[in-house]
């Protein structure tokens, strides 16, 4: 995309969970691929590194309890008033840094800022009501749901993850005009499928064990900050398949689950257990089946490699919404029961045509031309 070249674009993020991040890095991995000069940018930095650590920690904290549940909750009914009384809390706080983050825009010269967290859509929509916004706003959202709080922004455009989210969004007050249902960004090597075999022996290579190739491969991801009932997963998967199925355990950046893990199933040749890796998209080509939690961008990726997938326990308020989504439009298997979701995998292993059906309508329903969507709007509108 040629006019994209010396576009300068500011992608906005926030430390609340990786998907948002990913979706950030994906995005910008498309920009300057096309010469454009893109920038990714922890919002809550410009308040100070302390703020941005002490959000993702509480962030993390709620994930573990009820507290984000309670908050989503009482979320959707404060943005349900605020609506039409006031501005929400949550808009109150995020406009205390919205002169910084002016100042940033106009110092670095951008043409456009693109929003993937909820929080600097808060801070652009206040410089926009103060009509402090000179370039193009766009808000991408990375959750199959209409989130509280998004119908109180005003950004230019909204990009959608579906066609199917437009009247939820709609009545939940986001003008039609903005939307535009493109999907959520995920980086160019999602869309590409690898040989298995291939895959297997560069696992074989990049974890450096002994694990027999001709087995079925399970991946269990626990999300970034390693949520959800993994362990009594692996258990259910052991107590059926011991003999014929080699997990890999993704812990994301949950040092303690992965000591936990490691603890209880370290030495079954059929477990590998890794924290955090770069490593996903090799392990989505060599694997059978995926479990995950269903957050909005590790499900996306999933379905983008068109990999068999099965949704976990998720966390309450959006990840509800995204694996009720996926699962109604076929594209994945949606179950907080661990021996459902064994039963199930073990069909997607046995049952082609199940397999390919699911298949079938991750690649229907997945827009493989997402960033090159954005960037159009970015450039053309």
């Amino acid at each position: 995309m040629n006019n994209l070249k010396d576009k300068k674009v500011l992608i906005l993020s926030c430390n609340t969970g990786e998907g948002h991040n990913s979706a950030a890095k994906a995005l910008n991995e498309y920009l300057t691929d096309h010469g454009a000069i893109s920038e990714v940018k922890d919002t809550l930095t410009l308040v100070s590194q302390t703020a941005s650590n002490l959000t993702s920690d509480i962030y993390v904290f709620s994930t573990k309890s009820d507290m984000f549940k309670m908050a989503y909750q009482a979320g959707a009914v404060v943005s349900n008033i605020s609506q039409s009384i006031m501005k929400s809390p949550v808009y109150m706080a995020n406009k205390l840094y919205c002169n910084s983050l002016y100042d940033y825009i106009v110092n670095g010269g951008f043409d456009a800022v693109v929003c993937v967290h909820l929080f600097p859509a808060e801070a652009v929509t206040a410089l926009k009501r103060n009509g402090k916004m000179p370039v193009k706003t766009i808000f991408i959202m990375t959750d199959y749901t209409c989130i509280p709080f998004m119908a109180e922004t005003e950004l230019d455009y909204y990009v959608l993850p579906h066609e199917d989210l437009i009247e939820e969004c709609a009545t939940n007050g986001i003008p039609r005009e903005k939307m535009r249902p493109f999907g959520i960004p995920v980086r160019k090597i999602f869309h590409t499928t690898g040989n298995k075999t291939e895959a297997r022996q560069k696992c074989l290579e990049l974890f450096s064990k002994d694990i027999d190739t001709n087995k079925n491969w399970f991946m269990i991801m626990s999300g970034s900050m390693g949520f959800g009932d993994v362990e009594n997963s692996v258990k259910e998967v052991i107590a059926k398949h011991s003999s014929d199925t080699v997990i890999f355990l993704i812990c994301g950046n949950n040092a303690k689950l992965k000591s936990n893990l490691e603890e209880e199933f370290g030495n079954d040749p059929a477990v590998v257990i890794l924290g955090f890796t770069h490593d996903i998209p090799t392990l989505m080509d060599a694997c059978d089946v995926i479990f995950t939690k269903p957050g909005g961008l590790s499900s996306t990726e999933a379905a983008a490699k068109q990999i068999p997938l099965i949704h976990t326990a998720p966390i309450p308020g959006c990840e509800t919404r995204n694996a009720e989504f996926f699962h109604y439009h076929n594209m994945s298997y949606a179950s907080t029961d661990p021996k459902q979701q064994v039963v199930t995998a073990s069909r997607l292993c046995t049952d082609e045509a199940y397999r390919r059906k699911m298949q079938h309508h991750q690649k229907e329903n997945i827009n493989p031309h997402t960033c090159r969507d954005i960037a159009s709007l970015i450039v053309g509108g």
